[in-house]
């Protein structure tokens, strides 16, 4: 490691351009002692001396100039960028990368992007679709979204939109042709339901059940394996098997009759999408921008209900 810093080089910019050890120390904010050593340092680590003194002001040698005419050019870019970043602190710009489930996307993120995007015509967000779950600091994302209760304990989390419900539904058809009830989970076992592979874990989701506080995991059996929930609500309206889906996804097709609801009473609701980063402390200002109009599109009351 060298003797010497970038602070000395800088001292010994100053002493040059200011032609003085009295002015420089000054403007640097030092003892005229202070600095006198600095370049005494710096000479001495570099091997040759920097500034000649007279008895009335100090001017570069040789190869202090030399080392200026490549250094002055250099501080100057350096204290243009620091300047630049100082100014764009509090600013939101650059880019804002989050990972999210499409429907974490269609139910958080697009309805306030219009309006995000038109109040910081600077900002840049990259949405990256992905159901498994991502370490956000290892690749190097801001935050995810994903549903609260499936959440790691060291995270900062902050509730972006209403509780949601599950939906157990199949076409008519389907139960046209089955014609075995569906009263209770355990009835599932006699079905073919449509399966969601947990793409981290690597397992089959158990489909969740719970009533009058009693909770019921069911391995449910079936053909068809997805791990994408759009996918599984199409398997579903062809009448492939049973499905199981966010209630305001099917809403529609349940309220066309295109889909029949079963286990109304066996899936009441959870914690919905959570926005959730690793600390709070360094927050960029794109990151605390983004938060702050997510939290006004719930006060405004435009989240999507669940």
């Amino acid at each position: 490691m060298p003797a010497y810093s970038l602070n000395d080089l800088a001292a010994f910019a100053t002493v040059a351009g200011q032609g003085s050890y009295t002015r420089a120390a000054a403007a640097l904010g030092t003892s005229k002692s202070n600095l006198s050593h600095t370049i005494r340092r710096l000479e001495t680590a570099l091997g040759y001396r920097l500034l000649q003194r007279t008895s009335r002001s100090v001017a570069p040698t040789e190869a202090g100039e030399a080392l200026l005419a490549t250094l002055a050019p250099a501080l100057e870019t350096i204290s243009a960028v620091l300047d630049d970043l100082d100014r764009n602190h509090d600013q939101v710009t650059g880019t804002l990368r989050i990972t999210a489930t499409r429907q974490a996307y269609e139910a958080v993120i697009q309805p306030m992007l219009a309006n995000f995007l038109s109040d910081h015509p600077r900002a840049v967000v990259e949405v990256l679709v992905d159901y498994a779950y991502r370490d956000i600091v290892a690749d190097r994302l801001d935050a995810g979204i994903r549903l609260g209760e499936k959440l790691e304990q060291d995270m900062v989390a902050l509730r972006v939109g209403p509780d949601l419900r599950m939906a157990v539904v199949a076409a008519p058809s389907y139960l046209t042709a089955k014609r075995a009830p569906v009263r209770h989970p355990h009835d599932l076992l006699a079905h073919r339901c449509i399966n969601y592979r947990m793409v981290r874990a690597g397992t089959i989701y158990a489909w969740e059940f719970e009533q009058a506080g009693r909770a019921l995991d069911v391995q449910v059996p079936g053909p068809l394996i997805f791990n994408d929930p759009e996918l599984m609500l199409a398997a579903a309206l062809d009448g492939l098997g049973v499905g199981y889906l966010l209630d305001h996804e099917v809403a529609p097709h349940v309220e066309a009759g295109r889909l029949v609801r079963l286990l109304a009473d066996w899936t009441p609701p959870f914690p919905g999408f959570h926005l959730y980063y690793p600390s709070r402390r360094q927050m960029r200002p794109i990151l605390r921008a983004f938060i702050d109009r997510l939290r006004q599109g719930r006060q405004d009351g435009s989240a999507p209900s669940g």
